[in-house]
């Protein structure tokens, strides 16, 4: 292949000189300013730029608009993401537009993304949201670069915070707090709701499903209108879900177990009255059949506020203005506290198909080993269970008190 020779000439009226070769793959004439007007500078510069042609370490500039990036993008890619996750992503981009106003693919830059993730914090973003919106920016620049709209691929360093930040954005909450947001259903969603709304409330709590599962929970496949649902398999041994893949954030259809005490609740109704959707809280209005699944969210929220269950307390907003933000009691917090009950339970495999995570990693982080005392709870129980067998209680005993320091600290004893 013929070599890459770099010229410098002048180009018309231009103030500076110019740098041109001859791309030896197209035939065609590659032109760049030597942004100087003395020659000595620009042969300089023209045998820089020669050098980097040669060997492959020069990458031209990407000429992509950055809608047009944004728009096949979205386009090619996001129908094969979870609905969640291409509305994430959707989300990023329009932040990326009001912080940096992108007009072509290239000028997202790593100084740009330095100034972008600046712009998130002052806005009063946790480390754990930058992190997230720098990895769907991160998958989409990747995209790009594979499918040649850009050369490289800026580098992006994700914030080492996110890794230290509260895992969970709630907590789980307390079967006295629960007993609490069922007592306040009634003044939230009016006596007529109520009975509907504290079955939803009941059902959240037992099943730890989540929100949108919940919402798409159906008795009978054949009965429901919709093909990304839920199904409730009550013929087998044991009672089971039957996930279809468009309603699995795994992505694929499965059989997974139910926990008892949902069977069990779910048991209790009539067997003629097993048709359709399992949950249908009730709207305050009469005019209204039902709720989306962000009002449902929000009237289970409004619940937990008027319960008073506080959940999470974060500051937010800008240096210097600074304020206390509360979380109060959501659909996901129930979902927490039967990760937390069954965590205790069983072992981390079962409880990962019980919270059909996709991940065993994801179980891990968010509910083994997450509560010290109900670990130590669990500890106690097995030793005393222990001890209660070879008839050697602790608190029962007859070991003196001398004999004890000598156990614990290796003095005392004779």
């Amino acid at each position: 292949m013929q070599e890459i020779t770099v010229h410098v000439v002048e180009y018309g009226q231009r103030k500076n000189l110019v740098m041109r070769y001859v791309d030896p793959l197209t035939g065609r004439q590659k032109t760049k300013s030597a942004g100087t007007s003395k020659r000595r500078e620009a042969e300089k510069c023209a045998a820089k730029w020669e050098a980097e042609l040669r060997e492959g370490r020069y990458n031209e500039p990407s000429k992509v608009l950055w809608a047009d990036f944004r728009e096949k993008y979205e386009e090619e890619v996001l129908p094969g993401l979870a609905d969640r996750t291409g509305e994430k992503v959707c989300g990023v981009f329009s932040v990326i537009e009001s912080i940096l106003l992108p007009e072509r693919l290239c000028h997202i830059t790593a100084t740009r993304i330095s100034y972008y993730i600046a712009q998130l914090r002052k806005r009063g973003r946790s480390e754990s949201t930058i992190k997230s919106h720098l990895s769907h920016l991160k998958a989409a620049l990747r995209w790009a670069h594979r499918q040649g709209m850009m050369p490289v691929v800026p580098n992006i360093d994700m914030p080492k915070r996110a890794k230290g930040s509260k895992v969970m954005k709630g907590r789980p909450i307390t079967s006295e707090e629960f007993e609490r947001m069922l007592d306040k259903v009634q003044s939230v969603v009016g006596p007529k709701a109520t009975p509907s709304w504290q079955c939803y409330l009941n059902g959240l709590w037992l099943s730890g499903l989540r929100l949108s599962e919940s919402l798409n929970l159906y008795w009978e496949r054949d009965d429901c209108p919709h093909c990304d649902c839920l199904e409730v398999d009550l013929g087998g041994k044991r009672p089971i879900f039957r996930v279809s893949a468009e309603a699995e954030k795994g992505n694929e259809d499965r059989e997974l177990p139910m926990a008892p005490e949902f069977a069990e609740f779910l048991l209790k109704t009539p067997s003629d009255l097993r048709r359709g959707p399992v949950f249908a809280p009730r709207a305050k209005r009469e005019d209204r059949a039902c709720y989306s699944r962000f009002s449902v969210g929000d009237i289970v929220s409004e619940v937990g506020k008027v319960a008073g269950v506080v959940v999470d307390r974060t500051m937010k907003g800008a240096e210097g203005k600074k304020v206390t933000s509360v979380k109060y009691a959501s659909a996901h917090d129930l979902r927490r506290a039967f990760g937390q009950r069954w965590a205790a339970r069983v072992m981390p495999q079962i409880l990962m198909q019980l919270m059909r995570h996709e991940t065993i990693e994801t179980t891990m982080r968010y509910y083994v080993g997450r509560d010290a005392q109900a670990t130590a709870d669990v500890l106690w129980e097995a030793h005393e269970e222990v001890e209660r067998k070879s008839g050697n209680i602790l608190g029962n005993t007859r070991h003196s008190e001398d004999s004890l320091t000598d156990v614990t600290t290796g003095r005392g004893g004779t």
